[in-house]
């Protein structure tokens, strides 16, 4: 299985990461909130409507007068006059209306109410539209008309040429019309015509219809107004073109609707300002009120959606916190969340602040005689709208339903700033979790570590003790764990000094019974014996010789580390010591070869010479035990990072695997039993290594592996094999600072 090399540390630091769940935890329980806030809006919201419409119900007045008792209205048939924010100047320039202007309707060829030739275009058309303002009902028209033909000024007729016709159901329940012809552009002369349809002669002029007419390239605007008293429910319009100067033959009418029959008027809708006075006290609310007839015509309106300050933004609106977390708050950490939160709009495209018909599932649903709401984004996607609606009942009969709409806003700011306080609360939790999970997992790891250095100092690389572990006083696994490796380090030294001075024990307990075999074959050895008894005897004393020899090597050792503890150092220069040793085993050695590397310069250490001429002796005869015959032994002596770094190296058999740190361990020995004509205990690297530690230094054995030309190069004579390898023993002993 693969490891990462990660540390306790960073693995806590990465499972603290999982605090990340609680953000999204949070948002995930303001999201529900929020839907709750919106249910509770959309049903106060249906309150609201409710409320209104029961200040509505059974009131048939307020409606009887806006028509609402067709079944459905037609465009351009029935008008509706919208509400005028300022008075309208007659001038025929029509340039007052050009806010309105796009609410305005084309008439021509589909409102064609009489031609008198089939077979001749129609020339005449118009646009139009109805507006109101402060108790008048004010219109233009725009007709095209090629040949404007005016009123004679010596004829007592008054349509024998191009004029206007205006027909209502007065309030009053009078069918009542009236025509508009002028002899020439400017003021307008309104006449009073008979009920009669069929009569055309004025009955008296009407002053009350004001207005201004004015010929244009494309023909001529009629600019007017008349008092709303004089219109009732139900009115129409009529452009009478004559084309014909000399006969003044009437071509062709085009109106709103036929103006001869009361049946036949359209209507027209002005805004009702009794139900506008009802519903004004609603403008003092946050929420936008609508009041419609069964057809979705706007009746009243009141209120601004953009500007509305609701309760639920009312409600979370904060005092400045002067405090040094107030300030890093308002400064750093709002300004944080806003680049993921999103701040509610001041401004908004909405799409029917200047609608005079709504539509929608809510309305549908009120008219159905049921209350409705619904959510809609805005056309720049920046708002939601909540609108409910609440029918309006007369006789058990919806005639009309009250809408009231909100944005979001409100329960997004309230959404905002609970998730402000929520991620202030997560911040908190999750740095102190992270802080105290990381101190945590710090302390774990630096008792951790500490107990692991304390155990990899307990044991030196020889296996030996040498430090003990203190035991952890804290009551938890790892105190356990430490206590365990204190009993065992514990356990471990005493036994490793019990196989440490088993040698000089048994040296001493084995030399008294030596020695007294030793003189009986010697008393033995002098007596008249035959020549079998003598082998035997001379066989007794070579063992015991060989026995003695063994205590003497076991002695030795012990005898070297009771004199190294009481040995007094001294400088003395090491190359000239292991250049005497060398001239020593040279001529001791005369058939053996070595060569020699050992630098002029003294190289002073501190330490105790004899004890330096010791070793080179452990060296040297194991060297030459284990060479090779015919191979030479190199001995170099050199300086290296202010150390010095002497080498003996062999050719023969390698050092075993995982050898080469044994070998220097008591009682341990790598040669052959059969080859040996000499007890070897293995003590001889054993007092090289006290020796060399007792002077600072260190001491290894490598193999080496000689290629056959670098052995040719130095002994080529001489090499048998030119394939083997050596062994080479290397101690590092420091110099003396100069």
């Amino acid at each position: 299985m693969f490891n990462l090399p990660v540390g306790l540390r960073t693995k806590v630091a990465v499972l603290s990461l999982f605090l990340l769940c609680l953000p999204w935890l949070g948002y995930q329980y303001v999201w529900e909130m929020e839907k709750y806030l919106r249910h509770g809006q959309e049903k106060t919201l249906e309150g609201t409507t409710q409320a209104l419409a029961t200040a509505l119900h059974e009131r048939p007045k307020l409606f009887d007068s806006q028509a609402s008792f067709l079944t459905q209205v037609q465009q351009g048939r029935d008008l509706y006059a919208y509400p005028l924010a300022g008075p309208i100047q007659l001038d025929g320039k029509l340039s007052d209306w050009a806010p309105y202007r796009h609410k305005s309707i084309e008439y021509g060829k589909n409102h064609q109410i009489f031609k008198a030739d089939p077979n001749t275009p129609l020339t005449v058309s118009f646009t139009h539209m109805v507006g109101k303002y402060s108790g008048y009902l004010y219109s233009f028209f725009e007709v095209t008309d090629p040949n404007v033909v005016y009123r004679g000024k010596n004829t007592l007729r008054i349509d024998q040429n191009d004029h206007l016709t205006i027909a209502t159901l007065a309030p009053d329940g009078v069918f009542k019309r009236y025509i508009i012809s002028t002899i020439k552009d400017g003021w307008i002369s309104a006449f009073e015509l008979p009920e009669d349809p069929s009569l055309s002669t004025p009955v008296k002029p009407e002053i009350q219809i004001q207005g201004k007419w004015k010929k244009t390239k494309q023909g001529y605007n009629v600019e007017l107004r008349m008092p709303l008293d004089m219109v009732g429910s139900k009115l129409g319009f009529a452009i009478h073109d004559v084309n014909n100067l000399k006969s003044r033959r009437l071509d062709a009418v085009v109106g709103t609707s036929a103006i001869d029959d009361v049946d036949k008027l359209g209507t027209v809708l002005v805004p009702s300002p009794e139900i506008e006075g009802i519903i004004k006290g609603m403008s003092h609310n946050s929420s936008r009120i609508w009041v419609v007839d069964k057809h979705g015509r706007v009746l009243a309106k009141s209120g601004d959606i953009r500007n509305g300050s609701s309760v639920w933004t009312r409600t979370v609106t904060e005092a400045p916190d002067p405090s040094f977390w107030g300030q890093f708050k308002h400064n750093v950490l709002t300004p944080f969340y806003y680049k993921i939160l999103t701040t509610p709009p001041k401004d908004f495209i909405d799409s029917l602040q200047d609608s005079t018909v709504l539509e929608g599932s809510h309305i549908q649903r009120a008219l159905s005689g049921k209350q409705g709401s619904t959510w809609r984004l805005t056309p720049d996607n920046k708002a939601v709208i909540l609108a409910a609606a609440s029918p309006i009942w007369i006789d058990d009969k919806v005639m009309g339903v009250v809408i009231s709409e909100e944005t979001t806003h409100g329960i997004r700011t309230l959404r905002n700033k609970a998730l402000e306080k929520l991620f202030n609360v997560i911040l908190t939790v999750m740095s102190m979790g992270t802080l105290a999970l990381f101190f945590f997992a710090s302390s774990i790891s630096s008792r951790i570590r500490k107990l692991r250095d304390e155990a990899e100092r307990a044991i030196d690389s020889q296996g030996r003790i040498r430090n003990h572990i203190q035991g952890s006083k804290v009551r938890d696994e790892i105190g356990d764990l430490s206590r365990s490796f204190a009993s065992i380090v514990s356990r471990l030294g005493l036994y490793t000094h019990y196989l440490e001075n088993m040698s000089s024990r048994l040296s001493h307990e084995l030399r008294t019974p030596v020695a007294v075999v030793r003189s009986s074959l010697e008393h033995l050895g002098l007596q008249q014996l035959d020549k079998d008894s003598r082998k035997y005897v001379d066989r007794a004393q070579e063992g015991v010789s060989r026995l003695s020899m063994i205590l003497n090597n076991m002695s030795e050792a012990t005898r070297l580390e009771e004199s190294l503890s009481k040995a007094e150092m001294d400088i003395f220069p090491l190359s000239k010591v292991v250049n005497g040793c060398m001239q020593g085993y040279q001529l001791t050695y005369p058939q053996q070869e070595f060569i020699l590397s050992i630098p002029d310069e003294p190289l002073n250490m501190s330490g105790v010479p004899e004890y330096i001429a010791q070793l080179m002796d452990k060296l040297i005869a194991n060297a030459l035990e284990f060479s090779l015959p015919g191979t030479a032994i190199t001995v170099s002596l050199e300086v290296k990072q202010r150390q010095a770094e002497l080498s003996i190296s062999n050719f023969g058999p390698e050092l075993p695997d995982k050898m080469s740190e044994q070998i220097f361990e008591s009682m341990v020995s790598v040669r052959a039993q059969k080859a040996q004509d000499k007890p070897h205990l293995g003590l001889g690297l054993y007092i090289a290594r006290l020796i060399t530690e007792f002077h600072q230094g260190s001491i290894v054995a490598t193999n080496i592996s000689t290629s056959s030309e670098s052995i040719k190069d130095n002994e080529p004579s001489r090499v048998q094999d030119p394939g083997h390898s050596g062994v080479t023993i290397c101690v590092t002993l420091p110099l003396c600072k100069e």
